[in-house]
């Protein structure tokens, strides 16, 4: 096994290809988005590689974590080499590397990792949900936006600033998406996913000039038994502006324009210990789809 800080870009297409063949097997994909950025070399990221000769065989990816946010990791293992043993290697490997307290997703948390995790007497210790709801029935909710609120979609890169002021005051608490710079917007916005009239934006009327909160949808492609997907990709609200209502607003324009453009059904993912969000995504529909688990040493 090699640890390094960066892939060639043969390692890398085999990484690639490796995930792609897990997700074939399992239904779910091992590697998140932002890891598989990390594959490509975008974002910092520690990379454990197993192969045998030149073939790589499993892979895990180590992100360190900012402040008191633990160190989090994936991990997958080529489905024709599995309970050989190299899935434990990379699991010692990365908690050797990382902080006390770094984690190991089980993206999905199949039962083959439910078993896994027990075998190394790992934990549960963060669970992240995956809730979908069909986009023609139950009908949407009408969107009511009151007269103190401004609701347009993004404009350009000088709506950047503001975006990026009210995702790190909404998210200041979450291990990947508070902390972005810059950089983290431009490299979303220059996605070829990206599409400037699914971004909404919420304004004070008195003070146009003020975001309040913001709903950044998505739209994935078919992957698997998967039709095309909506995502309500990031909802952000101001913590000085909670309390208006602008959740459901902003969560509503964003269903109402995926609907629109005629995918079926729209997918997010929440907290498991995030009350507030969960009781506002089950009254606007959404139903338990998917969990994501992340694993601790006891």
């Amino acid at each position: 096994m090699s640890a390094t800080e960066s892939l060639s870009p043969e390692t890398a297409r085999q990484v690639v290809d490796l995930i792609d063949r897990a997700t074939g097997v399992d239904g779910k994909a091992p590697v998140s988005e932002q890891g598989r950025q990390a594959v490509a070399g975008r974002g910092d990221a520690r990379h454990f590689v197993t192969a045998d000769g030149e073939a790589v065989i499993g892979y895990a990816q180590l992100q360190a974590g900012s402040g008191e946010h633990p160190d989090m990791a994936e991990l997958v293992v080529d489905p024709g080499r599995r309970r050989e043993g190299v899935g434990t290697a990379l699991a010692e490997s990365v908690f050797g590397a990382g902080r006390p307290g770094t984690r190991i997703w089980a993206h999905g948390n199949i039962a083959a990792a439910e078993g896994f995790a027990k075998s190394l007497n790992l934990v549960p210790a963060r669970e992240l949900l995956q809730l979908r709801r069909p986009l023609a029935a139950p009908p949407l909710p009408e969107i009511v936006v009151p007269d103190s609120i401004t609701l347009r979609t993004y404009a350009d890169s000088t709506d950047d600033a503001e975006v990026l002021r009210v995702n790190n005051a909404a998210f200041s608490w979450h291990p990947e998406q508070g902390g972005w710079t810059g950089a983290d917007i431009d490299e979303r916005t220059g996605e070829g996913w990206f599409d400037p009239a699914g971004l909404f934006l919420a304004f004070d009327a008195a003070d146009p000039d003020t975001l309040l909160g913001f709903h950044w949808t998505k739209v994935h492609p078919p992957e698997g038994d998967d039709p095309e997907l909506g995502e309500v990709y990031v909802v952000g609200i101001d913590p000085a502006a909670q309390g208006k209502g602008l959740g459901r607003i902003l969560t509503l324009a964003g269903l109402h324009y995926l609907r629109d453009r005629g995918l079926a059904t729209v997918l997010l993912y929440v907290e498991g210990d995030n009350t507030a969000a969960l009781h506002t995504y089950d009254r606007l529909g959404f139903d338990r789809f998917h969990v994501d688990m992340a694993y601790a040493r006891a």
